[in-house]
């Protein structure tokens, strides 16, 4: 008995309704701070406790109509005084020249003077109920129980609620009553009645139970964890789903620090849809007691929060001494949550409301005012109930931005917010909203809610994968794959995964779709420019090569071999590093019917020039025999006939390359998983493998004539050097063909330039270097006597 009664002590003050109060205070604080409202009027308010009693109820009434100024400090409207009362429930029509404002409950009436007379910050009570059948509905819980508070709010929703629900297929398996809270020392007798409605939900085999109940009337709850040890059981593991409605703040009597939470643990409970104002966290933050030393309350609260007291006449020992500066943000959620809860929101909109229906009938007033005396004004009387009609009539926006305004019932015209409370071992809890009932959309979202219970054999395979079948197990068990590589699923439970479009690619989790970047070999990235600088200055290198032989074109060595056949390769090669820059840049249709056809002509003459120069040493050699018939094809006109006749050759293949399927521009999407590479398609690849074949062909001959011709006396012995310089000109194409097989997108084109380059850069090396060495730094050799030491360099 002796946990019972200091459990009841304990849960006299209930710590959250102090938000109320604090919001209260807010709200008049922020007015009398705004000159665009009441300017000339300064609100007070004056709080009175009503023990969640009818008597007390009256008593506070008749408290705040007195005319004892104690009563309501900082009062300073020099036109109407007491004008309003702000209660949780209706409490009786006594006073209907005042404003009676709730923001709670209270039974509807029939009395339409007493209606006039009255408003609710509150949605009207029929929405809510609607609410909780879609709820019911939506999760399938048609076995349920009801627990009801015992008054005539309670007696009200069973007479309502309970048909309604019963039309809609909705099943009670017992319908009960709260105990009611008692003071006197029967315990006994009330432990019986709790253990009686406790045992009668451990014996129900419902899921879901309604509680329907206010702050003031969930001694059941608070008394739970007591009744648990009495009949040494619980609840917990029993699946059983509390859905509480908005007249009760769950944080108020259910998240106490003596309470069994995991009890509560995935309540499903409504609140007044409501928004953050901005400056509640932050007013927050400056009450304390020393600021406030005239707010009792305060010290009450913060004695109870902070398990502290404030030294009295004479100091207890045994509790530890308040400081005044402990900060409430410290304190755990289920001591204060400083989250405005929804019915503080109700009272902070209920002061904004009387301020702006008085504001408004201040500026009717002013239209009507009477000079008494020179330099005073003095506005006619009017009188307080008048307030009710500007009241009712009233619409304006909050601090929050959230429109506030009656229907013609006295109701606040919004809706309510389904919450989903997930509570941890460790006493802290999180809110999470799930849902929302909104009365003015249209009746088919009217409800709408986020989660949806489930009961099947695994959970849904989340995006970026799809389901596989189980052998030997039900279609609705399945296993989760990653989807394969270059699709995604971007829903959960998908049963296969898709290809995104082509232009687009699957992210890493393979759950979206990204928009590819298009992408050539430009001059302006790293590589780019790097390879076109490498090949001007090749180029250059091969003009000034040419320009020496042209200078020195008399001298012996220029003259071996043919020097016009020389002159021909020279302009060849340096047409070769040049056509390389064709294949940098934006490709275009110019630019892709040019470069293979260019680099297969210009290529196909410098090497028919390498074969007609290492024919003419074989032939020269052979002639030199007595009696050979070799002597007629000795001179200009074999050379000029090998050259002519390989370049119409290669000329006549890229002709009918052109003609039959050109190379064209062309937007590659498969090839890179990431981007779309911008190429020129060649049209033809057999085309394009045969300009490289006879290109080939011509390299391979050449090789051999020169590779045979090696060993000649050393005045002819130019064949050495050309057959070395075909040697890389064929090791470099050999490689081209399986390393632009295996590579992708713009680097292709970079395969490609490097090999006409690197065949390019071979043959000016290994056939010119030596030349150019005896002419700029030995022409002591270069003179006709000393052609034979030519070989040894």
């Amino acid at each position: 008995m002796k946990y019972v009664l200091e459990y009841i002590s304990f849960c006299r003050f209930f710590l959250q309704n102090y938000q109320h109060i604090l919001a209260l205070a807010l709200a008049v604080k922020e007015i009398n701070e705004n000159n665009h409202i009441l300017p000339n009027v300064t609100l007070g308010m004056h709080i009175s406790n009503s023990y969640f009693m009818a008597r007390w109820t009256y008593l506070a009434s008749i408290e705040l109509l007195s005319t004892r100024g104690k009563f309501i400090p900082n009062y300073k409207s020099d036109f109407f005084k007491k004008i309003m009362n702000v209660s949780f429930r209706k409490t009786m029509p006594l006073f209907l020249f005042y404003l009676q404002l709730t923001y709670g409950s209270s039974p509807m009436t029939d009395d339409k003077i007493q209606t006039v007379f009255f408003h609710r910050f509150f949605p009207n009570g029929d929405q809510q109920i609607k609410g909780v059948l879609q709820l019911l509905l939506h999760f399938r819980w048609t076995w349920i129980g009801l627990i009801s508070q015992p008054d005539v709010i309670g007696e009200s929703f069973v007479q309502n609620a309970v048909p309604f629900f019963s039309q809609k297929g909705v099943c009670f398996d017992f319908i009960e009553e709260m105990v009611k809270e008692t003071f006197s020392n029967d315990l006994l007798s009330v432990l019986t009645d709790f253990r009686k409605t406790y045992m009668i939900i451990m014996q129900s085999t419902v899921n879901a139970i309604i509680l329907y109940c206010e702050n003031q009337n969930t001694v059941f709850l608070r008394m739970l964890p007591y009744v648990e040890i009495l009949v040494e059981t619980s609840i917990e593991g029993k699946d059983k789903v509390w859905i509480m409605p908005a007249q009760m703040e769950f944080t108020s009597v259910v998240l106490q620090k003596t309470m069994a939470m995991h009890a509560f643990n995935g309540v499903m409970s409504f609140t007044v849809s409501s928004k953050e104002i901005s400056g509640f966290h932050q007013f927050l933050q400056m009450r304390n007691p020393t600021s406030e030393a005239e707010d009792y309350l305060m010290i009450v609260f913060w004695e109870q929060a902070f398990e502290c007291s404030f030294p009295k006449d004479k100091l207890d020992e045994d509790k530890i001494v308040c400081t005044g500066e402990e900060k409430l943000e410290k304190l755990p959620k289920f001591v204060f949550d400083t989250t405005m809860s929804g019915q503080s929101y109700s009272i902070y909109n209920a002061v904004y409301g009387v301020a702006h229906a008085l504001q408004a009938m201040l500026s009717l007033q002013s239209k009507y005012k009477t000079r008494i005396e020179v330099g005073r004004e003095v506005l006619l009387a009017q009188k307080a109930w008048q307030l009710h009609h500007y009241l009712r009539t009233i619409s304006f926006n909050n601090t929050a931005g959230q429109k506030i305004s009656f229907n013609e019932n006295g109701d606040l015209e919004t809706g309510f917010d389904i919450i989903n409370w997930v509570t941890f071992p460790n006493e802290t809890f999180v809110k999470v909203k799930v849902g929302k009932i909104d009365p003015k959309a249209s009746p088919d979202k009217l409800f709408t809610i986020s989660i949806q219970p489930l009961s099947v054999c695994n959970d849904n395979c989340y995006s970026g994968t799809r389901k596989r079948k189980i052998e030997g197990k039900p279609f609705c068990c399945y296993g989760c794959i990653p989807c394969a590589k270059g699709k995604i699923s971007n829903q959960m439970g998908k049963i296969d995964c898709f290809h995104c479009s082509e232009d687009q690619y699957p992210n890493k989790a393979q759950n979206l779709c990204i928009v590819k970047t298009t992408t050539f070999l430009s001059y302006s990235e790293p590589l780019g420019i790097t390879l076109a600088t490498v090949s001007l200055f090749f180029s250059f290198i091969t003009a000034l090569v040419l320009g020496v032989f042209i200078k020195e074109q008399d001298t012996p060595i220029v003259k071996a071999n043919n020097r016009n056949l020389t002159y021909i390769l020279l302009i060849a090669l340096l047409l070769s590093f040049l056509c390389s820059l064709l294949f940098i840049g934006k490709p275009d249709q110019m630019k892709c019917l040019l470069r293979q056809t260019a680099f297969g002509i210009i290529f196909s003459i410098a090497l028919s020039c390498i074969l007609g120069k290492t024919t003419i040493v074989v032939i020269a050699f052979m002639a030199t025999k007595p009696g050979s018939k070799m002597r007629k094809w000795v001179g200009n006109r074999l050379a000029k006939s090998i050259i002519l006749s390989c370049s119409i050759a290669q000329f006549t293949i890229c002709t009918m390359w052109l003609a039959i399927s050109p190379p064209f521009p062309h937007l590659d999407m498969h090839s890179m998983a990431e981007e779309i590479v911008l190429e020129c398609n060649e049209g033809s690849a057999i085309m394009f493998y045969l300009v490289l074949g006879f290109m080939g062909f011509l390299a391979s001959i050449s090789f051999t004539v020169a590779f045979l011709a090696r060993k000649l006396p050393d005045i002819f012995n130019e064949a050495k050097f050309i057959a070395f310089s075909m040697l890389v000109f064929c090791s470099v194409w050999i490689s081209f063909v399986p390393t632009y097989l295996s590579t992708k997108g713009k680097y292709m084109v970079v395969v490609e330039i490097f090999s006409i380059l690197a065949s390019a850069a071979g043959l000016l090396g290994c056939i010119f270097f030596p030349k150019c060495y005896i002419i700029i730094f030995r022409p002591d050799l270069n003179i006709r006597g000393h052609t034979q030491v030519f070989p040894s360099l």
